[in-house]
Formats: C-alpha cells, sequence, structure tokens
C-alpha cells in the first residue's frame, strides 16, 4: 500500500524554467532528454556542442516520421525492424587553445556550471567555467534554440571568455555524419547503420553543407550550416577554412584574443528533406533559407513570439501546495515540440516517446488515448491532421485484417511509416540478458483506441465533415473487425473475443499454454461493444444515402448492423461475484504473488516481468498487474456511462463497484508503466482526493526523476505526461463532453488552491478558473454558435463574449 504522504518535494524554484547547477555525467542523458528542443517537425537532444557522441553525450536529431528499416540476425533469424532514425549531429561546435586539444569535458576540470531549460521561450542555455591542464580558466555561455516560427532552422550563440590568458584560439563549427542507433542499450545487437551521405562540401557565403539518405526508405535530408563571429561586438571577416570528409563537414577559423576579450559565435542551420512540400530539392531549399538568415537575435526573436503564442493558448496556472506548476509546464512543453502546428499537414502520428530518442523506435501506440485530449482542447486542427495519419493507414489495417481472416481494419499495436505491424518478434530482457519472444502484437484494442479519439474530436468540435468522411470510416471500419473477431457462445449465449492481449503486458499467455493470446480480456471486450456502438449512434446521425454509400465503401449490410444490434447487448466481460470486473477469464485463478518477498530482494519491482523472467518464472503464473487495464474503463468514461453500458449489455455493475475495483487492483499492480499513475490518480480523485493527489505527485515525476532506472534517457513518455496534464484540466474539473453539452463537475484536492486554463470547445475559446469555491467561466469573442454548458446539473448557455460565476462548494 502506497504512503499517503505527498511525495513531490522540488529544489527548483523557478516556475519557468528546469535548473541544474552541477555538472553530473551519470544523469547527463536523462538532462538530454529533458531539455530536447523540438518544433513538431524535428527535434535535437540537449546534448552538449562540444561532445561527439560518446559514454555520456548522445547527440541526436530525429526528423519526425523519419523512419528507416534494417534487417539484423537475431538467434539465428533475420529480423526487420524499422527505427527512427539518428541524423548527422549538427550541433558540434568546439574550440581550442594554441596547440592543445580540442575542448573536452571529460579532461578539464569544471568549475562552474549551470543548464538551464527556459519552458517559456523554448531556449536552452549552459553556462560551464573550465580549468585546462595549463590552469587556464575559460567560461562558455550557450544558448540554443530549434525554431518554433520556422519548422527548418536551428540557431547556437556562443558566448567565449578567456579569463586569465590570452592567445590564439581555433574555432570548429560542423556537421558530422559519423552516427548511428546508439541511443537505446538493448537495441545494440541490432544492425542500426541507417544512413547513407551523399555528399558533403562547401557554399557560396561561408556556409557548408551535408546530404544524407535512408539506406532503404531514401528519405534524403540536406543540411547547411554557417558561422558569424564577433569580438567585443564587431564583426569579424574570418576566411574560414573548409575541412570536407567523407561523412563530415567542418569550418575552421582561427583568432587572436586577449583576456576578458568576448568572443561570440552564431551557427545557424538549414534543415530540409524530401518529405518537403513546396521545395524544389533539400539542397536547394537549405541553402535559399541559410542565406536569408542574418542575426541569431533575428531567429530568437520569431521564436520568442511563436511561443509566446503558443503557451497564451496552453498556458496552466496552478496555485498548490508545491511546485507542481513547473513540471506541469514541462509537460505542456514536450506536447509541443514533439506536435505543433508545424505539423499539421505531414504525416506523422504522435510517438508515445516523443522525437526524444529512439526507445520504441518512435513508433506510434495507443497512447494517443492520453495525449489527443489535451491537442483536442488547443489545437483541433492538428488533432484532425494527426487523426489522418490512422485513416491514411486504414488502407493496410483493412489488409492486416483479411491476411488474418477478418473483416474491417485491424490496426497495429505498433506503427510506422506505412501502416505495417511493427512490433518486434522478440526483445531483449536487459536483467537476463536473453531474448523473449514479444506477443505484444496481439493488442487488438488498439483499434477501439482510435475510434475513441476520433469520436472525442467530434464532440469537441462538431466536425460533421470530417465525421462523415474520414472519421466514419475508420469507426465502421473497426466496428466490422470487432464484429467479425467476436464468437457467439451457444451455451452463455453471449460474444466472446479470444487470442487476445489487454493492455496489462504482464500477461500474454495462460500457464502451461504455449498458445499466445488469452480469452475475453474485459478491457477489450468491452471498447469492442463500445466501439460497435459508436458505429451505430453514426450511422443513426448520418441516416438515407450518406449512410447507405458508407456501407458500401466499408464492405457491410442490413444483415452486419443486425448482428451489431445484437453484439452491444451481449457481449461477455468476466466478472468475480457479480461486482469485480476479471482482467481476462480465468484470472482469479491465477496465483497470488508473494510482493513482500520481491520487495525485500529487489527493492523495485516495477518491471516484475524482467525480475521473474530473470528466475525462470513468468507473470503469466499470478494475479499481478504491471497496469491494471480494467480501471481504464474508469479512466475513459464516467460512473454514469458505465452503469448504463453495463445495464445495456445485461449486467448490473453499480457506481459503488468502482471503488471495489480500484481498491482489488491496487493491491496487486506493480505500476511498471508510467501511465499506471496517471490512471490511478484518475480513478481515485472521487472517492479518496488524498489518494488521487499522491498518485499524480508520482505521475508527474515518472520522468523527470527517470523512476524507472533508466528509461527516460532513451526518450520521454509522451502519454504519462500528457496524462498529468489532462488530470489537471479534466479530471479534478469533472470535464466531459457528452449529450452535446460541455460538463463540468469539479472536485478539487485540498492541495489546489487555484486553477486557472483555457481550453477550444466548438469554434469558442474559453476560458476557465476556479477555486475551492467558486468557478468562474468566460466566452472570448468569435463567431461560433451558441454552446449548452453544464457545472453541477446546472445548465446554461453561453454565447459569444459571455461570462458567469458558479457556487461549487
Amino acid at each position: 500500500m502506497e504512503p499517503e504522504k505527498d511525495p513531490f518535494k522540488l529544489s527548483q524554484n523557478d516556475d519557468w524554467k528546469i535548473i541544474y547547477n552541477d555538472w553530473n555525467p551519470d544523469e547527463h542523458q536523462l538532462r538530454e532528454a529533458l531539455c530536447t528542443l523540438g518544433n513538431g517537425y524535428f527535434a535535437t537532444r540537449g546534448a552538449m556542442e562540444e561532445q561527439k557522441a560518446e559514454n555520456f553525450n548522445y547527440p541526436g536529431t530525429y526528423l519526425a516520421g523519419g523512419y528507416n528499416r534494417a534487417i539484423s540476425r537475431i538467434k539465428e533469424k533475420d529480423i526487420e525492424n524499422e527505427d527512427l532514425v539518428n541524423w548527422p549531429n549538427w550541433l558540434y561546435l568546439t574550440f581550442k587553445i594554441e596547440d592543445s586539444d580540442w575542448l573536452s569535458i571529460d579532461k578539464a576540470e569544471v568549475m562552474e556550471y549551470n543548464l538551464t531549460l527556459n519552458l517559456k521561450e523554448g531556449i536552452l542555455e549552459r553556462k560551464i567555467r573550465y580549468r585546462d591542464d595549463k590552469f587556464r580558466e575559460t567560461s562558455l555561455i550557450s544558448r540554443r534554440i530549434v525554431s518554433m516560427d520556422n519548422p527548418h532552422v536551428a540557431a547556437i550563440e556562443w558566448i567565449l571568455v578567456p579569463e586569465n590568458w590570452s592567445g590564439e584560439i581555433s574555432i570548429r563549427s560542423g556537421i558530422d555524419g559519423n552516427v548511428r542507433n546508439h541511443g537505446v542499450e538493448r537495441y545494440k545487437e541490432l544492425n542500426n547503420n541507417h544512413l547513407d551521405i551523399i555528399e558533403t562540401g562547401e557554399l557560396e557565403d561561408k556556409g557548408i553543407f551535408i546530404t544524407s539518405q535512408t539506406r532503404q526508405s531514401k528519405i534524403r535530408m540536406t543540411q547547411a550550416s554557417s558561422l558569424n563571429v564577433f569580438v567585443d561586438d564587431n564583426a569579424v571577416d574570418t576566411s574560414p577554412e573548409a575541412v570536407i570528409e567523407e561523412k563530415a563537414v567542418y569550418q575552421d577559423l582561427h583568432i587572436s584574443c586577449n583576456k576578458l576579450q568576448t568572443i561570440r559565435l552564431e551557427k545557424f542551420l538549414t534543415l530540409y528533406t524530401s518529405k518537403d512540400t513546396a521545395i524544389s530539392d533539400s539542397y536547394t531549399e537549405a541553402r535559399i533559407k541559410l542565406s536569408q538568415l542574418v542575426s541569431f537575435n533575428q531567429v530568437y526573436q520569431k521564436h520568442r513570439i511563436a511561443w509566446s503564442y503558443i503557451w497564451g493558448l496552453s498556458n496552466v496556472e496552478l496555485q498548490s501546495s508545491g511546485n507542481q506548476i513547473l513540471i506541469l509546464r514541462l509537460h505542456i512543453f514536450h506536447l509541443h515540440q514533439t506536435v505543433s502546428d508545424n505539423s499539421i499537414g505531414l504525416d506523422i502520428g504522435v510517438p508515445s516517446r516523443g522525437w526524444h530518442g529512439e526507445a520504441y523506435r518512435g513508433h506510434i501506440f495507443w497512447d494517443e488515448l492520453y495525449i489527443f485530449p489535451f491537442i483536442i482542447l488547443h489545437s483541433p486542427q492538428l488533432a484532425r491532421s494527426l487523426l489522418m495519419y490512422r485513416y491514411h493507414r486504414l488502407a493496410a489495417a483493412r489488409q492486416d485484417a483479411r491476411d488474418n481472416g477478418y473483416l474491417g481494419a485491424m490496426f497495429p499495436w505498433q506503427s510506422g511509416s506505412n501502416g505495417r505491424e511493427e512490433s518486434q518478434e522478440i526483445h531483449l530482457n536487459p536483467k537476463s540478458g536473453r531474448w523473449i519472444p514479444d506477443n505484444s502484437r496481439l493488442q487488438r484494442h488498439i483499434s477501439a483506441a482510435i475510434s475513441y479519439n476520433v469520436w472525442q474530436y467530434y464532440q469537441a468540435t462538431d466536425d460533421k465533415d470530417f465525421l462523415s468522411t474520414f472519421g466514419a470510416e475508420l469507426i465502421l471500419n473497426t466496428a466490422l473487425f470487432w464484429s467479425d473477431i467476436a464468437e457467439y457462445n451457444e451455451e452463455t449465449r453471449r460474444f466472446e473475443i479470444k487470442g487476445v492481449m489487454g493492455p496489462d503486458e504482464y500477461h500474454t499467455n495462460y500457464p502451461d499454454s504455449d498458445k499466445p493470446g488469452l480469452n475475453n480480456n474485459a478491457y477489450t471486450n468491452f471498447m469492442a461493444a463500445w466501439n460497435i456502438q459508436c458505429a451505430i449512434n453514426l450511422l443513426d446521425l448520418f441516416k438515407g444515402e450518406n449512410a447507405q454509400k458508407l456501407a458500401q465503401k466499408v464492405g457491410f449490410d442490413k444483415q452486419t448492423t443486425a448482428l451489431w444490434k445484437e453484439i452491444v447487448k451481449s457481449m461477455y466481460i468476466p466478472f468475480l461475484e457479480d461486482e469485480i470486473i476479471l482482467q481476462f477469464d480465468g484470472f482469479n485463478d491465477l496465483k497470488d504473488l508473494d510482493w513482500e518477498k520481491y520487495q525485500k530482494k529487489y527493492g523495485d519491482v516495477l518491471r516484475l516481468d524482467r525480475i521473474l523472467e530473470k528466475e525462470g518464472d513468468s507473470p503469466n503464473n499470478y494475479k499481478a498487474c504491471k497496469q491494471a487495464d480494467v480501471l481504464m474503463l474508469f479512466y475513459l468514461f464516467s460512473a454514469d456511462e458505465l452503469v448504463s453500458f453495463f445495464k445495456q449489455l445485461g449486467y448490473k455493475f453499480k457506481h459503488e463497484s468502482i471503488s471495489k475495483n480500484i481498491e482489488f487492483y491496487r493491491k496487486i499492480t506493480s505500476h511498471g508503466s508510467t501511465l499506471s499513475q496517471v490512471i490511478y490518480s484518475w480513478v481515485s480523485a472521487r472517492s479518496n482526493r488524498k489518494r488521487s493527489w499522491y498518485n499524480f505527485s508520482k505521475a508527474l515525476l515518472s520522468d523527470f526523476r527517470d523512476v524507472q532506472g533508466g528509461t527516460t534517457p532513451e526518450g520521454i513518455h509522451l502519454g504519462a505526461m500528457a496524462g498529468t496534464v489532462d488530470i489537471i484540466q479534466r479530471c479534478y474539473t469533472g470535464m466531459e463532453i457528452r449529450e452535446d453539452v460541455l460538463w463540468f463537475n469539479p472536485k478539487l484536492p485540498d492541495e489546489i488552491e487555484e486553477l486557472k486554463f483555457q481550453i477550444r470547445y466548438r469554434s469558442h475559446w474559453i476560458k476557465i478558473k476556479l477555486n475551492q469555491q467558486k468557478m468562474w467561466i468566460e466566452f472570448d469573442k468569435g463567431w461560433a454558435d451558441p454552446v449548452k454548458v453544464n457545472i453541477k446539473g446546472k445548465t446554461k448557455i453561453f454565447d459569444r463574449n459571455d461570462s458567469a460565476e458558479f457556487e461549487i462548494k
């Protein structure tokens, strides 16, 4: 049982800045991930400019949707994996004093060190003072941006000060193509060479460039760079020397400097690829854009304005018992760096680990369920674009269903470039060093998650044009799949779904069975029935000729819709004594786990699956959960919705049974997923606010403190980040959208004094403010139609430029 005290303690005092005041090589790659800068088009980790890829420094640059496939030989078998590619390192910028070596932090005495991520302005700042082996002290101030204003631009500013010496300084700026995918330790046995360097060279106007291309997917990228140099704020014509290598290109220059004289460098990057629209070729566009960049300040000011606009619409103001607001803003920051208005129109989904590293290979999972609510309520155009990623892969999902003997569309658990199933067939357990089968592709519930996101988008936007075309096809095709995979049991007179996995990945098959998959996972069965009911509702909404055309295009008839109506009345859900929803058939027959034994032996048992496999055992044998997928139902649906739908299915599920289910699964959950604390916080919010706040605080720190012990350096957990923001904005305010009404039923934890934010709902910007006693709602000026808002049972119609105050205590 968790302790009830608040685990949230931070030494950070600024609400907008993540600050590290020490140099710690052991934590550096964690900081790299957390200090990644991106703009929804590409992202670069917060690595040091002066260091190439080393044990503690990993300067990864990733293109949104920039995948490549490669074949590896594992266990005498050829396995093809698709990876998010690490592109040439544009950061490289270093110097040396006279005839010494190029600067390397591990060979110098670090006297002062500060790393600051400014969330408000999207800038990474580093200050370091070091002493070399000849006792020369130098200060370096670095500022870096990846432009949110122009997604093809990035820039670095360096300020160098010789504190106690004078002499010649050599500067090297470059783009290094000697890169591989080395960001995840357990992937290192796999083929990680994804790039060919096509050309390196010098540009007119003192620039350099490198053109690279992925080996299989043939994505071509050109990165171009130039350097401005100032001494005491006076521009210096340095005539840099180009050093052109086969896989790298540099600019070298030499400057004589005096003690305490300021040397300022401005490095610019332009980046274009063959995937871009409205271009001639990547080289031409990179060269032209580079010639248009005048100064770091010019790029920075436009970038700062872009971030000011973003925060003006998506900021949260929170007065609480700790500095939770800082980490909430960090999470919002990384959401925008992964997908932003720059992503609209790109053929990308939302990767579960951001574009911040190589974990999960940049693939798209079900984490969209946690991420979409924030995007839908702040940037509906972006949400629509991201849903189109799924629609563009609908044909592949239909083909995958056919190949497996089903109708409709069966979406992959992991998706990348073209919609095929990207889940690996085997994966490495780092605790045992063994490669073991990976059956996660059996998580068919991903198809229902896509339909859920489509419906939530429609509810929030009333975008009937999207729903009647692209959205309808997604919902209807997945409903058709569910009705075909469901089997009717004559004995129980209910429909069943067999051979699947739920979100709790600890259980992949039954004990003593070699056949992968489980029968009647409760979450999957419920979501399948909900998906089908959603399809029925959609057809009722678009009656007549439009519905007939949709039926013809998707491939179903009246017989199918009759079957759908039967399934939504008789889908089987496993129960224990009519109250506890069992995770799957036979779950209660599994052995009890001696939690105390494993906690004493290993301490942290978050990854219980790896611990048991190392000991020759398996979580398949135990009532133990990585994350309780049953509780996902209480996260996605209100208590009233659940009780009503269970009644439709023929089950007498009661409101009071929810807390009993929470307690049942709480005792047997290891929280091996960062998403787990989000779910437990959400589902406890009504019955136990103190525990909800505890779980919220744990979830908030999961990446910041890398609670899983090494996973965050490989890439952030975007679902958990978005989930914490969603707890504040939807869970604690009781926000729901149903029946064409925006509902609020606030129940703030005692630790929250006041909360302010705004959302986009049906073309209205709505400002929301609440404390423990009152709630204020203000509609911005606009052009949209009036909408209904219900606050604790009281409905009011809001028009443009309208506002109201409500008692909520």
